[in-house]
């Protein structure tokens, strides 16, 4: 007999980040002395008739919404079929962005992987168990954290000190980011300068600039301090073929694109189109671990590099199994303010700044499925009301 789910449960918690805030614009996360901020996470389970529950911790509001839409078509399925239903949901979820199949599609991988009592970069095909890490930070603040260019390069200094091979700015976000350029190019330089002999550096002003003259600025300031990679950087969304082609031309640091696109086909589109030199992929953003490793295949293909976006179990496992791809990303790091990371793991699993070993690396986890044990207790302790129960 084959397995099947009979029930699905998706519990939305919180819990809360100490000394930090919102910007001006109310979009971006920032250090803030005193403040405390309530973020908002999703745990999911798929039970089945094995006694193997799949789970996984993450998401947003609107991808829980979309799970909403087609949970009730997977109950009595069999999950290891994932191709199968990775297929339908995708085509069901076709007028949206599908970031709803990503918790589910990764829920799935960890029942796989407890079924058959491997962990899941064993089933993708391990290439590597330790994984490079970049320390990849906060945006900019006006509070006494990184609030000068200076800051940024004492804080790459300490992370340089720490192990890390890498580090990428996030800069200042709203209005700031393209009235106060300036401070922008200064920081480029403030940490080349500091550290970019014994750094890899990037820059993710995370689609700030208000426009494409304002990248091009500060692209032209990476060169300078041969930057690593240029990622997302003005306002078009982060989804512009033409635009990013165009920058690639004037400038010398390769542009990163496609975290902001959704799905294999829009990323193998900006690929051959000449958009993007690395390759953003995101196993919770692009439709599952199921639908990244499509893309690093495809990005492969091209003889491109893709790179995983966030840290978190499932993206552990598929740059474990992925030869062209260069770091992990730990996020967010501040001097001052602790990692959002949820405080869901028992164990030893970490993603916070203190979790890389002396050669600036972290572990892929090598129990069964995603190989991590989530705290329930906390998760339901810490829920906001909003269960959900498919059956």
């Amino acid at each position: 007999m084959s397995p099947e789910i009979t029930r699905i449960e998706s519990t939305e918690f919180s819990y809360p980040l100490e000394n930090v805030g919102m910007d001006e614009s109310g979009f971006n996360i920032v250090y803030e002395p005193g403040s405390t901020l309530e973020r908002k996470l999703f745990a999911i389970e798929v039970h089945t008739d094995e006694g193997i529950t799949g789970e996984y911790v993450g998401g947003n509001s609107p991808g829980a919404a979309q799970i909403n839409m087609f949970a009730d078509y997977l109950i009595g399925k069999n999950p290891l079929k994932r191709e199968r239903h990775w297929s339908e949901i995708k085509r069901a979820l076709r007028k949206y962005d599908r970031m709803g199949i990503g918790p589910i599609d990764i829920a799935l991988w960890d029942f796989a992987g407890k079924y058959y009592d491997a962990p899941i970069h064993e089933l993708l095909g391990t290439y590597r168990e330790r994984l490079p890490a970049y320390a990849s930070t906060y945006h900019g603040d006006e509070n006494g954290g990184l609030d000068s260019p200076e800051a940024f390069a004492d804080f790459a200094e300490d992370c340089l000190e720490m192990g890390y091979p890498g580090f990428k700015i996030h800069g200042w976000g709203g209005s700031d980011a393209s009235r106060d350029l300036d401070r922008e190019i200064e920081t480029v330089h403030a940490v080349g300068e500091r550290v970019g002999d014994e750094m890899d550096l990037m820059l993710d002003p995370a689609c700030e600039y208000e426009t494409w003259g304002d990248a091009l600025q500060v692209g032209k300031a990476c060169d300078e301090q041969d930057f690593y990679w240029y990622e997302d950087p003005y306002r078009d969304g982060g989804i512009t073929q033409h635009g990013h082609g165009k920058l690639m031309e004037k400038i010398d640091t390769p542009i990163l694109q496609t975290e902001h696109v959704r799905g294999l086909e829009p990323h193998v589109d900006f690929i051959a189109n000449g958009a993007t030199d690395f390759v953003r992929a995101d196993p919770e953003y692009d439709a599952g671990i199921t639908g990244a490793m499509k893309i690093a295949n495809a990005a492969e293909g091209f003889g491109l590099d893709v790179e995983y976006h966030a840290p978190g179990p499932a993206q552990r496992h598929c740059l474990a199994a992925t030869r062209n791809a260069n770091y992990y990303e730990l996020a967010l790091v501040h001097p001052g303010a602790q990692n959002p990371a949820p405080p869901v793991y028992k164990g030893d699993y970490s993603d916070l700044i203190d979790t890389i070993d002396e050669d600036g690396t972290v572990p892929v986890p090598d129990g069964p499925g995603l190989g991590v044990e989530y705290d329930w207790e906390f998760i339901q302790d810490n829920a906001t009301g909003s269960v959900h129960v498919y059956e």
